[in-house]
């Protein structure tokens, strides 16, 4: 059996060829554990178009990708590993401003 994590990371590969249903993509976001890159006692999040995205990463070569560009130099990237469900559910909503979740935004699309 495959980890949550492994089959979500499929799931959004293939939503980014067009394929696969939106609604399996959310749904397997929900149930998986994401690593989320903590810094200044909270989570890291980088803002765009006026939405403060929390970034999640679905395993740690994913995070270590984003942690080439945005780590604390050679130092590990402290992170938490919480369920996709409670970062949208809890976490976006608590924020009190216009929020979402990006999931493994330094992996490199193909077209």
């Amino acid at each position: 059996m495959q980890q949550p994590q492994a089959e979500l990371a499929e799931r959004i590969a293939e939503r980014r060829w067009g394929g696969d249903d939106p609604r399996a993509l959310v749904g397997e976001m929900r149930r998986s554990v994401l690593l989320v890159p903590v810094a200044d006692g909270g989570l890291w999040s980088v803002r765009s178009g006026g939405v403060r995205w929390i970034c999640g990463f679905t395993d740690e070569s994913a995070l270590a990708r984003f942690a080439l560009h945005h780590g604390p130099g050679d130092q590990p990237m402290e992170y938490a590993a919480l369920l996709g469900a409670r970062i949208v559910d809890e976490i976006v909503p608590a924020l009190g401003e216009p929020a979402g979740l990006a999931v493994d935004i330094a992996t490199e699309t193909s077209t």
